[in-house]
């Protein structure tokens, strides 16, 4: 999708048409107001004959309005004025670019980022819209062999009523094109079947996209994992015929001696839960268990594409997780990269061995914080939805930027505890630890795990298992968490 601005009075652009904001009790936006006088009131009468009402999402199409070079008018509607909260501007920019698209227009102009909403500026508006759009016209089709004729909508240019709001607009739409491009990326890789992405497809996936991002990259095979000591990764890799990956991925962006983030990224391609099999249900959507390395994917080709001043470092350790013969057992010990041992008490629980290895291989960068993604608990689901992610953290500081990083990207997360209350349920009669804590706060204490492998740096967790896809008739990976990423690195590379 193509974005750029335009400087001009909204009834003076010549466009296929041009979206303005209205709101309840027959009140209009600036936009909109210099559209109504241009066509002699026939916005404000259409309101006040009751055929649109103003609230949030509503929308009306209108077309060749006399004195409007635009051939068509879409009304939006944005709640009550004169402020919107951020919500109710994303719901209100998702209904307008769902107005359009089945008409074959393929230039939205919207003015919508003219309304106040407090707290956000001009760049915040215009991405967020960017991003709206982006999803909106996503289509994935690649397996079918008749595809439906792409969503005509390319292009969205952002009206401005101020020449001084141009350069705040035109820097809100430059970070929406590269946020969608890494959400898409990593929209694709989740949608794709676990036969065609596999763990050898996921490392050729990162050495494609490392040469046009300028991204360093290097793949672990067996051996070299073997040699590093990575039997707890290995472990969840035994039973599958598929060879196990370690992807290492380096964005420089900084000077080399800049201490790096480090984004490590749940890559399990397949998971049936192993020995401890999961229910046939729904046992198709655990190709989705790889969304958290297509996140850092994802994240690492925006970080490139904008120029972060931040180095960079992704870690993917990617498997699948299938029962055989050679399958890892319940009651399995296993000893980790950092030489604790675990008790594989549910084989089903794999997430957290591959992480703690890649946790542990992290060190060596000496990072100046470390953020893994991870669909990691059914247990996350039950206890936030699919509405945010949860957050956990050893540092509060890093909670706090994860917080905030994820409230302005409208890419939330929940702040979880991890008290070491909850590491006595990790003890284990015949290992350092155990590989699950029971029923009891599971998402909790699969943190609490991973928090054992990562004591020599500034650590987050984030387990996106109830928000990296959606089911139903929607079903499809969302791209999160790559907004809530994108956007901490921003921060980190502005505070450098």
């Amino acid at each position: 999708m193509e974005f750029s601005t335009k400087v001009t009075a909204p009834e003076k652009l010549v466009c296929a048409c041009v979206a303005v904001a209205v709101f309840e009790s027959q009140k209009l936006s600036a936009a909109a107001r210099s559209l109504d006088r241009a066509a002699g009131g026939i916005i404000h009468a259409l309101l006040s004959s009751g055929d649109m009402d103003g609230k949030v999402g509503t929308t009306r199409l209108l077309y060749h309005l006399p004195g409007v070079a635009a051939e068509r008018v879409l009304l939006v509607g944005m709640g009550k004025a004169p402020k919107v909260s951020p919500k109710d501007y994303r719901e209100a920019a998702r209904a307008g670019v769902a107005a359009i698209l089945d008409t074959g227009i393929t230039e939205l102009c919207s003015y919508l980022a003219g309304v106040s909403v407090p707290g956000r500026d001009m760049a915040w508006k215009a991405r967020q819209f960017g991003l709206v759009a982006a999803d909106a016209v996503y289509q994935f089709e690649g397996m079918k062999s008749k595809k439906s004729a792409p969503r005509a909508l390319a292009r969205i240019v952002a009206g401005i009523a101020s020449r001084m709001e141009a350069p705040q607009a035109e820097r809100g739409q430059f970070q929406a094109s590269a946020i969608g491009a890494g959400v898409a990326l990593a929209r694709d890789l989740g949608n794709l079947p676990g036969n065609v992405c596999t763990p050898s497809y996921l490392a050729e996936q990162a050495v494609t996209l490392a040469k046009p991002w300028k991204l360093g990259v290097q793949v672990l095979e067996r051996a070299e994992m073997e040699k590093l000591g990575m039997r707890a990764l290995l472990s969840v890799a035994k039973g599958s015929q598929q060879q196990p990956k370690f992807i290492v991925l380096h964005y420089l962006g900084a000077p080399k001696n800049e201490r790096p983030v480090v984004l490590v990224g749940k890559g399990v391609t397949f998971d049936s839960g192993g020995i401890s099999l999961k229910p046939g249900a729904e046992m198709d959507e655990m190709k989705f268990d790889m969304c958290g390395a297509a996140s850092v994917l994802g994240a690492l080709r925006a970080a490139s594409q904008l120029k972060l001043k931040l180095n960079v470092i992704g870690l993917i350790p990617a498997t699948e997780n299938m029962p055989s013969g050679s399958a890892s057992k319940p009651g399995d010990i296993v000893t980790s990269m950092s030489g604790q041992t675990i008790e594989i008490l549910n084989t089903d629980a794999e997430g957290r061995l591959i992480l703690c290895d890649a946790l542990t291989y992290a060190e060596r960068f000496e990072p100046q914080a470390v953020v893994d993604i991870a669909t990691l608990t059914g247990a996350c689901v039950i206890a936030l939805g699919h509405v945010c992610s949860g957050l956990y953290a050893n540092k509060p500081a890093l909670a706090r930027e994860l917080l905030s990083a994820g409230d302005e990207a409208w890419d939330r997360v929940w702040h979880m505890p991890l008290w070491d209350d909850y590491q006595e349920q990790l003890k284990s009669n015949f290992a350092d630890l155990a590989n699950i804590g029971g029923r009891p706060a599971g998402s909790v204490t699969a943190a609490c795990f991973l928090s054992r492998f990562a004591t020599k740096y500034d650590w987050a967790h984030l387990d996106i298992a109830g928000t990296a896809w959606r089911s139903g008739k929607d079903k499809g990976s969302t791209g999160r968490p790559v907004p809530l990423l994108v956007g901490f690195l921003m921060k980190r590379a502005r505070r450098g």
